[in-house]
């Protein structure tokens, strides 16, 4: 099934109405034909952590969640994407636990990742642990195996416990090779057929390297998951954070990949009323992208934006943020910051918040996004335009729930109400709909503090032209009568 050339909904199982029935039900009711591109649907399998990203398991629906009809019911007027954790599983998902009892008389033994796999020697030395990319502290858990009274040291990019709750897997594991074509064919009897591969640069870990995206295995890797899936009718999208170089090389091997420079690109330019960045990146940035503003985790900086930011802006960018309340995930590993020290991650913030819950500039920043050529996805929170959650941070220590709060039924109808909602559901529509957005895309001449940019197809054009300083978007139309029509968005 081709990717869709329409706005795409992203959200958690709960997090509208708290199930998937309920959110079937806020689909059809509140959002009817707001997302015909698809709903990307954050892991709803058993899971014993990470909200989700710590499967137990792929054959199941989580019974708090709903069922797989449930999935296949949203399916029918909005196609489902599920991520497809590539790179780990639970540590209490059946072969975890039953190579923890059985120890190396289990079938599944080879199918984790010791130190000897990587250094013949047992372990990293002090350069190759330098070389790393860490998400933690250390790359490495300790777990009790039963059937000898011993400890084993498996790798655990995720988790902030200790021993990690989310353990790595061996991708030249034979037995890996059955476990990924196995999920995959659970998803295609199920009738999904888009999958994220969550986490996939860190699938491949070599010596010497930094274990992130390691070429050329990360290619074999990728041709090889792309031939399981293609006769699945399953296409593929490889989640990614890593410089503007890799997403060319995805998009040029022919795989969607995430744009993470536009957040931060959108966000800079309102925040400074100076979009030449964004100007410049929307010009030269690569095709076959997703395009988002804010999602589950935070907005990227490094190492999406290596080598392409001006370090003072992005500091001047982020103590903004921070002041409107925002956290930050940061760089772990010293020889992957910026020689001056700045070792931004990802802003933790609601997009609104961060625009200082400026009705005008947020739809200007939506604005962006929906012109910017590629498929939008709409994460549930700044489809309704939610602030921080600075409670739910404080409650439960994790960073993140800044922008994941959910919504009740009787919330997200009151929450529909809102003007700015309303706009932004009449930006949405105009995406979808108008048939300039299957022509051609440029971006125009335009003053210092202004981006203009169009679509043009035979029968119609659509321009937006947005003020930075201002932050005023107005779009202006033109149909097959070739009369213009301006609106204020």
């Amino acid at each position: 099934m081709p990717v869709r050339n329409q706005v795409q909904l992203i959200t958690y199982p709960d997090s509208l109405g708290g199930n998937l029935p309920s959110l079937c039900g806020v689909l059809d009711d509140c959002f009817p034909g707001a997302f015909p591109g698809g709903t990307h649907i954050l892991p709803p399998f058993p899971s014993s952590g990470d909200r989700g990203f710590a499967p137990l398991t792929y054959e199941k629906i989580d019974a708090s969640f709903g069922t797989w009809d449930d999935l296949r019911r949203i399916n029918e007027t909005s196609p489902v994407m599920l991520d497809l954790m590539v790179n780990h599983m639970s540590r209490q998902a059946p072969p975890v636990k039953d190579f923890l009892a059985s120890g190396e008389r289990s079938p599944y033994a080879d199918l984790f990742l010791t130190p000897r796999k990587v250094w013949p020697r047992g372990e990293p030395s002090p350069g190759d642990l330098e070389r790393l990319f860490l998400r933690r502290p250390s790359p490495f858990s300790r777990y009790n195996v039963t059937a000898t009274g011993n400890q084993v040291s498996l790798w655990t990019t995720f988790g902030k416990q200790d021993p990690s709750e989310q353990v790595d897997l061996d991708w030249r594991s034979p037995v890996y090779r059955r476990f990924i074509e196995g999920a995959l064919e659970v998803f295609h009897r199920h009738g999904i057929r888009m999958i994220r591969l969550d986490a996939v640069g860190y699938v491949v870990k070599k010596a010497g390297t930094s274990c992130f995206f390691v070429e050329p295995e990360i290619w074999d890797y990728l041709a090889w998951i792309r031939d399981v899936a293609s006769p699945l009718g399953i296409q593929l999208l490889p989640e990614v954070h890593a410089p503007l170089a890799i997403h060319r090389a995805l998009a040029s091997r022919g795989f969607w990949t995430y744009d993470f420079v536009l957040p931060y690109a959108t966000l800079e330019a309102l925040l400074t009323g100076e979009p030449s960045f964004l100007r410049d990146y929307l010009r030269r940035r690569p095709g076959r992208q997703f395009t988002m503003l804010d999602c589950h985790d935070g907005i990227p900086i490094k190492p999406d934006l290596d080598g392409l930011y001006a370090p003072e802006r992005a500091r001047r960018v982020v103590e903004t943020c921070l002041a409107r309340g925002a956290n930050l995930s940061r760089i772990v590993s010293p020889s992957h910051r910026d020689p001056d020290g700045f070792d931004v991650h990802q802003v933790r913030c609601s997009f609104y918040s961060a625009l200082g819950e400026s009705d005008d500039a947020y739809i200007a920043a939506r604005a962006v996004q929906l012109f910017a050529p590629g498929v939008p996805q709409v994460y549930y929170a700044g489809l309704l335009a939610a602030a921080n959650d600075p409670d739910a941070v404080r409650r439960t220590g994790e960073g993140r729930e800044i922008n994941r709060r959910s919504f009740t039924v009787e919330e997200i109808h009151a929450a529909t109400r809102r003007p700015v909602v309303q706009r932004l559901l009449r930006l949405i529509r105009l995406r979808n709909d108008h048939p300039a957005f299957s022509g051609a895309f440029e971006v125009l001449p335009a003053r210092a503090a202004e981006l203009k940019a169009a679509w043009r197809s035979a029968a119609a054009s659509c321009e937006l032209t947005v003020d930075f300083q201002t932050a005023r978007a107005v779009v202006t139309l033109s149909g097959a009568d070739g009369q213009p029509a301006q609106e204020t968005l």
